[in-house]
């Protein structure tokens, strides 16, 4: 191994991605299923989002702010990790491992690996949704978690990657969701008696 090699991600858990690129090699079947999932899974948390605004119309302000909050972390969480990608520029583990078995297309050398978009996001919702509704959280929670292994099972993250995404999208989420909860319940107290009623409460 040369002193590049242990600087970049290959050299931190490399085996542990090859392993999971034999994995998809042997499971032909799963192949399409998780291809599918790690590229438009993510949509699935657009009606968990909406779950959650519609158990909150039913609950107390506090509640409905934690639910408008869900998107909201998403979003913080991605601009965050954007940041972190640019700034530590890990290059993705195709052009470590070119000849493995790699099901999703290898992206551009500017298209940085560490962490990943796609779980840091989800971990975001996942968290933000616990506020809302237990069960809701949990569920988003499987859902993040299936997320992060279909993108190392695909080849498109080392399981580092996947770790530090979801430790970063759930203190993101978290501190969101719970920020605009104490802060931001006496403006959607408020907005809740005026034209927007019905979208806050039943």
């Amino acid at each position: 191994m040369t002193h590049t090699d242990a600087l970049s991600g290959s050299g931190i858990d490399g085996s542990w991605f090859l392993d999971t690129t034999v994995f998809a090699r042997d499971t032909p079947w799963l192949n399409e299923p998780m291809l599918a999932y790690s590229n438009f899974g993510i949509a699935a948390f657009a009606v968990l989002i909406i779950a959650g605004w519609w158990i909150a119309r039913r609950a107390d302000p506090a509640t409905m702010t934690a639910a408008l909050a869900v998107p909201v972390a998403s979003v913080a969480a991605y601009l965050i990790n954007d940041g972190v990608k640019s700034l530590v520029a890990e290059r993705r583990p195709c052009f470590a491992y070119p000849d493995a078995f790699l099901l999703e297309k290898c992206p551009a050398a500017s298209d940085y690996s560490f962490p990943s978009n796609h779980v840091v996001v989800t971990a975001a919702m996942a968290a933000a949704l616990f506020l809302i509704n237990r069960r809701l959280g949990i569920l988003a929670t499987v859902a993040a978690a299936i997320m992060g292994l279909s993108r190392v099972y695909v080849g498109a993250h080392y399981p580092h990657d996947v770790a530090a995404a979801v430790v970063m999208g759930v203190l993101v989420g978290s501190a969101t969701a719970l920020a605009m909860r104490k802060y931001a319940t006496p403006l959607t107290k408020k907005l809740a008696t005026g034209p927007l009623r019905p979208m806050l409460t039943t």
